[in-house]
């Protein structure tokens, strides 16, 4: 775009003509001159500084992402050396792996939204982030993105924390297609480990469809309270470890 713009600019920067019978377009004339004159160089200069600087936030994504995959520290040691910054990268880079395209918001303006996510059939999800190292997140976190989530329509939401997550806010996300992803899930789902114990024996299993958290196998499950009691859901077949769903 940088060289386009240059060489389209460069075209158009040629002085009018003086012509006394048409004062007007002599005006339109010298206007357009200048700008093609000067944004024949700047506008390449902003495109290229534009590439330059998003191909450096990917390469720190990668980085903060391939740092959790490879140590060998805990979990609460590899989260707990970023900045809250640094984990909204982490979790965004983490959702582009699993073929999400994910668009960040501005520090959480939209209603506590960090990020957009969108799958390949144009589904919206939200994410918020929680970079919380000492106290649990609560309900009211999560029934706030849930109703963020109900006003924006999106098909459903994330709240993604390097710590823990309180019983009441685990009770109120049950059933309900918000996910929640504490640190430990996190980092398990990017090192590719499987950390469930006591795994309950499933009879139907999805093999075809992968849970949007954690890519393991889903199952076909009928929800027993709330406001989808007796529709049937695909849940995760690791569900306590992970409560990733998809609409059946």
């Amino acid at each position: 775009m940088a060289i386009g713009f240059y060489f389209y600019l460069d075209s158009l920067a040629v002085m009018p003509v003086i012509d006394p019978q048409k004062p007007m377009a002599h005006v339109t004339g010298s206007l357009t001159y200048y700008f093609a004159y000067w944004g024949r160089y700047l506008l390449p200069v902003i495109f290229v500084f534009g590439a330059v600087t998003s191909l450096k936030a990917k390469a720190k994504r990668v980085s903060l992402l391939n740092n959790v995959r490879y140590d060998s520290a805990p979990q609460q040691d590899s989260l707990a050396a970023i900045s809250w910054r640094e984990f909204e990268m982490l979790v965004g880079q983490f959702f582009r792996e699993k073929g999400y395209k994910v668009t960040e918001t501005a520090e959480g303006a939209d209603g506590g939204v960090d990020l957009h996510l969108a799958d390949k059939d144009f589904k919206t999800y939200l994410v918020q982030c929680k970079h919380w190292k000492a106290s649990k997140v609560p309900v009211n976190v999560v029934r706030e993105l849930y109703g963020v989530m109900m006003a924006k329509h999106a098909a459903g939401a994330f709240v993604v924390t390097s710590g823990q997550f309180t019983d009441d806010a685990q009770a109120f996300a049950n059933g309900k297609n918000i996910q929640l992803i504490d640190g430990r899930l996190l980092v398990s789902a990017i090192k590719g480990q499987d950390t469930q114990q006591n795994k309950p024996r499933i009879s139907t299993v999805a093999s075809a469809i992968n849970c949007p958290v954690c890519s393991s196998d889903m199952v076909l499950r009928t929800a027993k309270k709330g406001p989808n009691a007796g529709n049937q859901f695909f849940g995760c077949s690791r569900y306590p470890a992970c409560r990733g769903t998809k609409a059946a």
